[in-house]
């Protein structure tokens, strides 16, 4: 259903949609420029192109999403391509041959945008499909184990032993011993700052003291990357399936094309493929030329599985995204124990995917936080919505560990989440539990704007307006308030201390439309210049996993009947408020927004403060 609904949204858009919408959607790149092109370590023919307009919008390209190039007037250019990588305004495209390069070179007026990718669909039905077919085997074991209640046991206790790892506190020691010792899934359940991260790689290094190599994934790309850096800043000899997202030098050398590039047979291989392209331009020649391309390719394949199989036998960690799992590289590997970070932001389908080359899987996460994104809502009405970790959090509560001590937020920031989202039971380390910028400042303030809505004219500044099913909502009068309140609040701290001690600011918003507005106003305005690398502006999934010492979160929502859309999504508002570590200002019309229970309390709460 999601699959279908996905397809027909994507034909809707592309009929009713023209380019500087797709543009400012962040789903298209134009007008672009054409850069250099050249063979992959793959043997993939990939074009560089550059973005030379709208560079302040945030896009949406990443590895691995299929895209397709047009002209100018909008007529695509039939030929299904794929994203390499991205890194700022350029990308690198995977293209079918050098006379579509030709044909890229000489297009007047080029663009780029996504295209409706099924790829990742097919390898979740195709692996939903193995997991209700198995029968017999450790994949059966595992299906059942989610969907029946057939508790799996742990080793008896007498075999245990647990071992002590003082520089965690007891709760992350306990559920690093409880990973090494489960025999089929375990999960970590992680709530804003406390220490998931940390604790997921001393489990994925002392569960490697025991096997010889692990399987890491993650729902995106940018996930993967983070838990793979903090692996390989721990010595871990990490192969990374698929591009990174941030393109650094420490990031492309644990990448699988890069090592195959680096590997010293690797010469031999270019020199190899380089005569077979000059020879597949000629026509078919003799009987010894014939014979001769069929040993240069038989030799060929010879290296690259030596290579391949080298990469592989030499790596401890194989990290990917889930769907990556179904990468052809990935053919034919198992894995002993499988490792899902932000396991609470992915399908069921998606998991599944790696599930079946392993024999026991670790889900980190926190299912209190972002959902996956569902476009279906009559799928989410059959249940899509529910994840494998929210099943086993259900269904095996004995198989979860919560940590319960943050390490980010002031306790006064970190308290209503606790209470609302996790029972009360995190609580703020001594370290941070009073944190702050100023003296005698408070943590949260509440910036309302039906304060400032005395009469029709400024009620009507702070309304809302809808820009369309693409952008969502605007708040032109709040986004300007959020701007003068910033602007006071780093005039009270001193432009000489932000400076020196890299004060960090983040501005959320729920709303798309929102988002690239405030980062316009940003930009144009002069008093934030100095501050332009510490200020960073974006939605809430944006700014999933990362934190700031001042965070602003801009509601947007202002109307009579009390309609808050989205923000009714109560997982998301939980991200939100948990980013900030010392100063949390939340920007909204009170009489709107407080007409929630969640929000009212929240609202209270600030106010009794």
């Amino acid at each position: 259903m999601e699959y279908a609904c996905e397809r027909e949204n994507y034909r809707l858009q592309k009929e009713a949609m023209g380019i500087s919408r797709m543009v400012k959607r962040g789903d298209a790149w134009f007008p672009l420029r054409v850069g250099r092109n050249y063979f992959t370590a793959m043997n993939q023919l990939a074009v560089e192109v550059l973005r030379t307009q709208d560079n302040d919008i945030e896009h949406n390209f990443e590895y691995g999403r299929q895209v397709v190039f047009f002209r100018g007037e909008g007529k695509e250019m039939p030929t299904a391509c794929s994203v390499s990588y991205v890194d700022g305004d350029r990308m690198v495209v995977i293209v079918p041959n050098s006379s579509f390069v030709l044909e890229l070179e000489r297009a007047d007026q080029l663009g780029v945008a996504l295209s409706f990718d099924e790829t990742s669909y097919k390898a979740m039905d195709e692996a939903l499909q193995r997991a209700i077919n198995a029968k017999d085997n450790r994949l059966a074991q595992l299906r059942d184990f989610f969907y029946l209640n057939t508790s799996g046991k742990t080793a008896p206790p007498e075999t245990k032993r647990e071992i002590s790892l003082p520089w965690l506190n007891k709760v992350q020691e306990s559920a690093v011993n409880k990973v090494i010792w489960t025999k089929d899934v375990m999960i970590i359940h992680g709530p804003p700052g406390t220490g998931k991260t940390t604790t997921l790689v001393e489990a994925i290094s002392e569960v490697l003291r025991r096997e010889n190599q692990v399987l890491v994934c993650a729902q995106s790309n940018m996930a993967v990357d983070w838990i793979s850096e903090r692996l390989v800043d721990r010595q871990i000899n990490v192969l990374r399936i698929g591009n990174p997202t941030r393109v650094n030098n420490k990031m492309l050398s644990f990448t699988y094309e890069h090592r195959f590039e680096s590997h010293p047979d690797y010469p031999e291989l270019w020199a190899i493929r380089k005569t077979l392209r000059s020879m597949s331009g000629k026509r078919q020649g003799s009987e010894s030329r014939h014979q001769q391309r069929a040993r240069l390719r038989e030799r060929a394949t010879e290296i690259e599985l030596r290579i391949h199989n080298q990469l592989f036998s030499e790596a401890r960690v194989v990290a990917c995204t889930l769907v990556g799992a179904a990468h052809r590289l990935m053919s034919g590997q198992t894995f002993h124990t499988l490792f899902i970070d932000e396991a609470a932001q992915a399908l069921e389908g998606a998991c599944w995917i790696p599930m079946r080359r392993c024999r026991r899987v670790i889900l980190a996460g926190d299912h209190c936080q972002l959902p996956p994104t569902i476009k279906s809502i009559a799928a989410i009405k059959k249940g899509l919505a529910i994840t494998l970790m929210e099943r086993l959090v259900k269904n095996h509560p004995d198989r979860v560990v919560l940590l319960q001590t943050q390490y980010r937020m002031n306790e006064a920031i970190m308290r209503f989440s606790s209470d609302y989202f996790y029972k009360g039971k995190v609580e703020a380390a001594p370290e941070v539990r009073h944190r702050s910028i100023l003296d005698f400042d408070m943590p949260m303030e509440w910036i309302d704007t039906a304060d400032y809505a005395v009469d029709d004219e400024a009620k009507a500044m702070f309304r809302e307006q809808f820009v369309g099913e693409s952008f969502g909502r605007i708040n032109k009068g709040e986004a300007e308030l959020t701007l003068l309140v910033l602007e006071r609040y780093l005039q009270k701290i001193g432009s000489r201390r932000i400076l020196d001690e890299s004060i960090d600011i983040g501005v959320i918003s729920p709303y798309r439309a929102q988002v690239q507005y405030l980062r316009r106003k940003i930009k144009k305005r002069e008093t934030f210049r100095p501050f332009r690398n510490l200020i960073s502006v974006n939605t809430i999934d944006g700014f999933q996993g990362q934190e700031r010492d001042v965070i602003f979160i801009s509601l947007v929502r202002s109307n009579d009947k009390g309609q808050i859309g989205f923000l009714r999504d109560l997982r998301r508002m939980n991200v939100a408020i948990t980013r900030a570590r010392m100063k949390l200002f939340i920007v909204g019309n009170s009489q709107t927004i407080t007409q929630h229970p969640f929000y009212k309390e929240l609202y209270e709460r600030i106010k009794e403060l």
